[in-house]
């Protein structure tokens, strides 16, 4: 006589873990994190070493002694988080400014919330938006070190110089092919698209994310600042500048899909995307700030119970 089983849901099962997850994004960002030591030296090594061991030590230390609960460090989540926060900081910061930045993500952005999967804003984005509202004057965080292959002795002494997306504010325009391949200015994990992409596609093949939120996010850039280019090009950036300089991408592929911020239905992704893409090109095209991902991901962050409220699936049987 067989015996039937009755137990409550979830029924599926996935051989995924959040373990497996987060050791999965921290592999997809080893393209981005190589590119950035060859273009701008073992500065970008420290900082990224730094700001990653600083974010361990804070997760560690509210857990232990603050919180008193399960210690979560070994997942990977806060790896995540300080290579994030590192990627978009210029390689020339100082230390004491990664650290500070790496306390108000773990401490204010992740752990005052509860911990993974509770927070409701990118932790490493309230880091450097913290930094760039508190440090807007400072040498590092305003002057940006210009690239140089790390091997070139004739370039050693580092000099900065103006981002892509300065240029643009200047009337400039970047070379594309340099902003697809990484080879110009700006922090140092978010300059080479052609990475960054090595690092999306590994992720879709591991079914970590999807396609919805990256091409939803870039699609609608693309076609916003594509409309503003043909109203008048010599005002507003040639699209495709959009979409490789700055943010845009590491924006797209590794932030704006943080599970734990973003919708959890395929149509909430679109809509989610499609936010963030319209508010980065306002605040590029119409702002007084060359950048604008970090702010537009955070803003649809805090939109993104609304989406989960509006946008349900349909409920089994109905």
């Amino acid at each position: 006589m067989n015996t039937l089983v009755v137990s409550g849901s979830p029924h599926i099962q996935s051989e995924q873990t959040t373990n497996k997850i987060m050791w999965s994004v921290v592999i997809a960002l080893i393209p981005a994190f190589l590119t950035g030591i060859y273009f701008f030296g073992f500065s970008a090594l420290w900082v990224t070493l730094v700001s990653v061991a600083a974010c361990v030590v804070v997760e560690w230390a509210i857990q232990k002694y603050l919180i008193k609960g399960k210690l979560t460090i070994n997942d990977g989540s806060a790896v995540i988080t300080g290579m994030l926060l590192a990627f978009n900081l210029p390689a020339n910061v100082p230390l004491w400014i990664v650290i500070i930045g790496a306390i108000v993500a773990m401490g204010i952005g992740k752990m005052s919330f509860g911990g993974l999967g509770k927070n409701p804003f990118n932790p490493a984005l309230v880091g450097r938006v913290f930094l760039f509202l508190s440090f807007p004057t400072f040498v590092a965080m305003s002057q940006w070190v210009e690239p140089h292959p790390i091997f070139d002795t004739a370039l050693a002494d580092a000099v900065t110089g103006p981002t892509p997306l300065s240029m643009i504010k200047r009337g400039q325009s970047p070379d594309i092919l340099m902003l697809f391949l990484g080879k110009t200015g700006g922090s140092f994990g978010e300059v080479s698209a052609l990475a960054i992409l090595i690092g999306g596609i590994f992720l879709m093949f591991r079914k970590v994310i999807t396609w919805h939120i990256p091409v939803a996010f870039i699609g609608t850039a693309f076609i916003f600042s594509a409309i503003l280019y043909w109203i008048d090009p010599v005002q507003y950036a040639n699209p495709l500048i959009h979409i490789l300089a700055g943010g845009m991408m590491l924006g797209a592929v590794f932030m704006a899909t943080d599970m734990a911020t973003s919708p959890t239905t395929k149509v909430g992704q679109l809509i989610f995307g499609a936010g963030c893409g319209i508010l980065t090109i306002l605040f590029r095209s119409f702002g007084p700030m060359p950048e604008g991902v970090s702010f537009a991901i955070l803003i649809m962050n805090a939109v993104t119970p609304l989406i989960n409220k509006g946008i349900k699936p349909t409920r089994f049987g109905h």
